[in-house]
């Protein structure tokens, strides 16, 4: 299992798979919050934390996986966040100053080591629910943008001439990458 991903990358989301307009967004995001809750439910408490998930350097738990989805969700929403107040994002204190936009493995395994260190000790009650309640306000505020707000690629110039809509659609890639990816790894 990958567990890299650049959840803004540039227009590498769902938009080029014919995704362009709000209601196609909002049920993309509604479809993977259920998938991963019936995920979820699936398992036990000794199945979410335990290591399954063979990675270097770590043994990771489907626990892991949440609370990595979980922290760079905090990257999509502190956008989405600053779209909606007009303001520039505003990230979370995890990153430690760093730039989430990174081009190297090596800087994004580095993100992701933080990542694993801020989060490896919490515990699944307090991964699931920042994670779940995270994506909830990401969903709400995906409802709050106009179409046009959503698609424009001027109207956030901290954006670097993307939309927003990538921000949403990037961020639920990443989430069902990782979920896809857990699926196949526990396939006979």
């Amino acid at each position: 299992m990958q567990i890299g991903f650049r959840p803004d990358d540039k227009d590498k989301g769902m938009k080029n798979k014919g995704m362009n307009d709000k209601q196609q967004l909002l049920t993309v995001l509604q479809e993977e919050f259920t998938q991963w809750e019936k995920l979820l439910a699936s398992r036990s408490e000794e199945q979410i934390t335990t290591p399954s998930a063979p990675q270097k350097p770590y043994n990771l738990s489907l626990k892991d996986v949440v609370a990595h989805l979980g922290a760079w969700q905090q990257v999509s929403l502190a956008r989405a966040e600053a779209a909606s107040l007009g303001g520039s994002p505003e990230f979370p204190a995890w990153l430690a100053g760093r730039d989430p936009d990174v081009d190297g493995e090596a800087e994004l395994d580095q993100l992701n080591d933080s990542i694993y260190e801020a989060k490896c000790d919490q515990s699944w009650t307090s991964v699931h629910r920042e994670w779940q309640q995270g994506f909830l306000r990401f969903q709400a505020l995906a409802e709050t943008f106009s179409e046009r707000d959503l698609w424009d690629t001027e109207r956030y110039p901290w954006l670097s001439g993307n939309s927003l809509a990538p921000v949403f659609l990037n961020s639920c890639q990443h989430h069902r990458e990782h979920r896809e990816q857990l699926t196949l790894s526990n396939t006979p």
